[in-house]
């Protein structure tokens, strides 16, 4: 019901957009037409004045139709409201299994995942009920308020953008052998160690998510020996900023933690979400009806996205909606902690295009860490004729990780990242 809830209030804001987009739209071919009746001299005064009535005609118009359907909104939410139970019971975790794909269970989370991702932005400053938030999952059960009972070494796996946390089974059967095996339970079977996945609003911006992953790690990996932050994609940029955010308030969890493992991070930004803002900003100077809207649209893309440009972390600002960059838009590393950078290539060959292409989101010196940082333990290797998706399930790649985590020493030989 909460989602029913969410989704309609999703296509309240949904009309409320569109009319804005016919308005954007109406306003740019009057445009055009100003620019025409300018020329013609005599007759633009009263072509204007028509003009000006059409317009204020549309535009009551609009506003009209957004008043009556948040009406309608606040009255279906009132009567909603009135008819369900004082407490609704929340939904079992997803099935962390790789056959359950295209059951309604996985259609409803992978839509859930690719919505927040799209616009989680939006549904957070909105209150929706699809927003994610954050939320840490133990075995088949989301930690709520109550601080979990964990010790040893605890691993926190961080899904990409646009997912949830199924992601980390995707193709188990085929690439594990096993559709109930992900990189988690493989590394509590062979590092005897813990295993935590982060759930999140993938559309809100890296640095608000990794304060919320800080503040749960320290509210429940107290009683952890060692932690180890493991991302996938967006998930490494996370795991980078709640180690910033850990750090800037003191946690205790950071000092517990000795390994960060990213795979496929576009930690100096990814060509595709770049394009997203060229696209924007070339279209937005076309001053057509078709362009213009265009324009709006890929400008609602959301925070998360944009951060993918340049591979920001950033800090929150005291405005909790800000996020302030450094001078050089790298948050640092932490030190005392290592660092290994996987990456792939979709060919099998080391040429100079299979580099550039990467896995095909992300260019392989991308994945290989922010910056050159030789005082660091870093780690860097790179997975030829894998896919980017692929990183979080491969063989190859689970290997790796499962050895870095078993080297509990800080001797890891440094090999700064690529240019």
């Amino acid at each position: 019901m909460k989602r029913w809830l969410g989704l309609k209030a999703l296509v309240h804001d949904a009309i409320e957009a569109t009319t804005d987009l016919i308005g954007e739209g109406n306003a740019s071919v009057h445009r055009s037409m100003k620019r025409v009746t300018d020329a013609i001299g005599p007759a633009a005064d009263p072509v204007d004045a028509v003009r000006w009535v059409v317009e204020q005609g549309t535009e009551g118009t609009l506003t009209s139709v957004n008043l009556v359907q948040r009406v309608v909104e606040g009255l279906t939410d009132a009567g909603l409201s009135a008819s369900l139970p004082g407490e609704v019971a929340e939904e079992p975790p997803i099935q962390q299994r790789s056959d359950i794909v295209g059951t309604p269970e996985w259609i409803a989370d992978a839509a859930l995942g690719a919505v927040n991702g799209a616009i989680g932005d939006h549904l957070s400053a909105r209150g929706n009920a699809l927003d994610l938030g954050l939320t840490l999952r133990l075995g088949d059960q989301y930690l709520d308020d109550t601080p979990a009972a964990l010790d040893g070494t605890v691993v926190v796996l961080v899904h990409g953008l646009g997912t949830t946390e199924w992601c980390w089974s995707l193709h188990a059967d085929a690439y594990l052998g096993d559709p109930e095996a992900t990189f988690g339970s493989l590394l509590a079977r062979d590092t005897a160690s813990t295993p935590l996945f982060a759930r999140y609003n993938t559309g809100r911006t890296v640095a608000r998510n990794g304060l919320a992953l800080a503040e749960a790690l320290e509210h429940h990996t107290s009683g952890a020996s060692r932690l180890v932050l493991v991302g996938h994609s967006m998930g490494g940029l996370i795991a980078r900023a709640a180690c910033h955010a850990a750090s800037r308030a003191g946690h205790g969890w950071l000092e517990r933690t000795d390994l960060v493992i990213s795979l496929g991070t576009p930690h100096r930004g990814a060509p595709l979400a770049r394009f997203g803002r060229t696209a924007t900003e070339g279209l937005g100077a076309v001053d057509l009806p078709a362009t213009r809207i265009l324009s709006r649209i890929l400008a609602g893309r959301s925070a998360g996205v944009r951060d993918l440009e340049h591979g920001d972390v950033g800090d929150i600002g005291p405005d909790p909606d800000s996020v302030a960059l450094p001078e050089d838009r790298v948050v640092p590393l932490q030190p005392g902690i290592r660092y290994a950078f996987l990456s792939a290539t979709v060919a099998d060959t080391a040429d100079t295009a299979s580099t550039w292409l990467g896995d095909l989101l992300v260019q392989k010196s991308s994945a290989s860490g922010p910056v050159r940082h030789t005082s660091f333990p870093i780690e860097t290797e790179n997975f030829p004729g894998v896919l980017h998706h692929q990183l979080q399930v491969h063989p190859a790649v689970y290997a790796v990780v499962r050895d870095l985590t078993l080297q509990k020493e800080s001797g890891v030989s440094s090999t700064p990242p690529g240019p």
